[in-house]
């Protein structure tokens, strides 16, 4: 669970900024998109293959 604590003299846009922050690097919202309808197990092999090669795309430019 992503939590922040307000500072002493701090405005509810920089809190609310810092919490989107936080809550994008822990992979809350994309998490919960992946969850939010069922997904084949053919489908999820077929997706990580995807992402494996884009993955090895990306390195064998560098």
């Amino acid at each position: 669970m992503a939590e922040v604590v307000a500072g002493e003299h701090e405005n509810f846009e920089s809190l609310l900024k810092r919490f989107n922050k936080k809550v994008q690097q822990t992979g809350i919202l994309s998490e919960l998109r992946r969850r939010e309808h069922y997904e084949k197990p053919s489908v999820r092999r077929k997706r990580k293959r995807a992402a494996k090669r884009r993955s090895v795309a990306r390195a064998m430019r560098r």
